[in-house]
């Protein structure tokens, strides 16, 4: 059950994280990847962690311990779109304000 837990949580953190490089690269927009930041890197980078996150769920035995999978992926989800919506893995640009 350990493994599930590992698995599926790491399941989770994938997916969430594929999940903002995709939606940037199907609205073309920019957004910093590890192979350049550009909307079909984006798109390509976001595609792929969603078959990793897949694969890995299939490996978790996600339909022996439905719950705790579910919950482990949730978390997941949730740890990786806090990373997101604070620091980012590049950091904050400060924004100016006008006075």
């Amino acid at each position: 059950m350990v493994l599930t837990v590992i698995l599926s949580l790491l399941a989770g953190i994938i997916g969430g994280n594929a999940f903002p490089h995709f939606v940037k690269g199907i609205t073309r927009e920019n957004y910093p990847n590890v192979f350049g930041g550009t909307p079909i890197s984006n798109l390509i980078a976001g595609w792929a962690g969603f078959v990793v996150s897949f694969v890995v769920i299939c490996f978790a035995k996600f339909n022996t311990f439905p719950i705790i999978s579910a919950a482990s992926v949730a978390l997941g989800v949730l740890l990786i779109g806090i990373f997101h919506a604070g620091p980012g893995a590049f950091g904050r640009v400060p924004v100016k304000k006008d006075m």
